[in-house]
């Protein structure tokens, strides 16, 4: 039985990790409570639940993430849970505004028999992302656990950048324009064929890397007319957009058809009936733009290399606050949030 909280018989459930509503409740109910004032004046702290902190330093701001990662398999086509590792938590930062990384931290937790060159391919990977996000890993910790304990590999990062301007995911306002740095649904639909062994026609491969390039480019090109960013890891873009109209209280509506969705993601989607908006990605942001900006925001993310395939997606309406509607092309319908990743443990 599923409560009014979002429980399952009062156990936590794979759900509850894999985004979407069913995690958000967890947050506010149980991992909230008495510790999310903890911003300094002026600052975004837990209780927003963002991407992650903006602490004010002087006259900038100190941006301040972490996350853990938990993916299988730990090799998948297009990357690895060490690149996934350092990629996440610099993308998180880079939406919140900080493109340059100050420093990392990188723990990882090894499970008793893991074989040596499989974790030497790892911190390889890890190496070459660092190196492509310009990204110092300064401190980190290592653990072992007994066999069965846990499975294969635990990687935690944590990341700390400086901005002039943090730019939340609850700034939008009416009449904003919705941009997409690229295609959705890559990593999850990778993760999902690779887990299950799926001969699927197609070149299905993660987008895992490093977006501080591309998030630094449409900064630039934006004189502040970038007000809200979101990373739509777990939950894909549809809790992504979830997220933000909710947050700034606007309704958001989406044109289908304007949305990038690589071929063999749409076929593999069409086949498993999954809906690609709800697969993650993990290398792409959604941008909130002021529509005076929106075409050099625009241009500025498509001559980055993994900006190519951006698109303008919708706009952000005075009407249906909270809500994600989705024009099809034949009429308009609400675009569901997802209760959570429809594959748990993708990053």
């Amino acid at each position: 039985m599923i409560d009014g909280r979002g429980f399952a018989d009062d156990r936590i459930g794979l759900k509850h990790g894999a985004g979407g509503r069913a995690m958000r409740a967890l947050i506010e109910q149980v991992c909230l409570p008495g510790l999310g004032g903890g911003a300094t004046p002026g600052g975004i702290g837990l209780a927003a639940m963002d991407d992650g902190a903006a602490i004010p330093v002087g006259d900038r701001w100190l941006i301040v993430t972490t996350d853990s990662h938990v993916v299988h398999p730990i090799v998948f086509p297009g990357g690895d849970i060490g690149r996934l590792a350092v990629c996440g938590t610099v993308n998180d930062l880079a939406v919140m505004g900080a493109t340059d990384v100050t420093a990392l931290t990188c723990a990882i937790i090894v499970e008793e028999g893991f074989p040596r060159a499989g974790l030497e391919r790892v911190y390889a990977s890890i190496r070459a992302a660092c190196e492509e996000a310009g990204a110092p890993i300064v401190t980190g910790d290592t653990k072992v656990m007994g066999r069965g304990e846990i499975d294969g590999l635990v990687l935690n990062t944590a990341g700390i950048g400086f901005c002039d301007r943090p730019v939340p995911d609850s700034s939008l306002a009416p009449g904003d324009v919705l941009i997409v740095t690229g295609t959705v649904g890559d990593h999850g639909m990778a993760i999902m064929a690779a887990r299950h062994a799926l001969s699927l026609d197609g070149d299905l491969r993660s987008d895992v890397a490093p977006i501080n390039g591309v998030v630094r480019a449409a900064l630039g090109a934006a004189g502040g007319g970038v007000v809200a960013m979101k990373d739509p890891t777990r939950g894909g873009l549809s809790s992504a957009l979830h997220e933000m109209a909710q947050k700034s209280k606007v309704g958001i509506l989406i044109e289908e058809a304007a949305v990038p969705v690589r071929p063999e993601v749409r076929g593999a989607s069409d086949l498993l009936g999954i809906d690609p908006f709800v697969m993650a990605c993990e290398g792409k942001a959604v941008m909130g733009v002021r529509p005076d900006a929106a075409a050099a925001v625009l241009a500025a993310i498509r001559a980055h290399p993994l900006g190519r395939d951006a698109a303008r997606i919708g706009r952000c309406l005075d009407t249906h606050a909270g809500a994600v509607i989705l024009d099809t092309g034949f009429g308009r319908r609400i675009l569901a949030e997802p209760d959570g990743e429809p594959l748990p443990r993708i990053c």
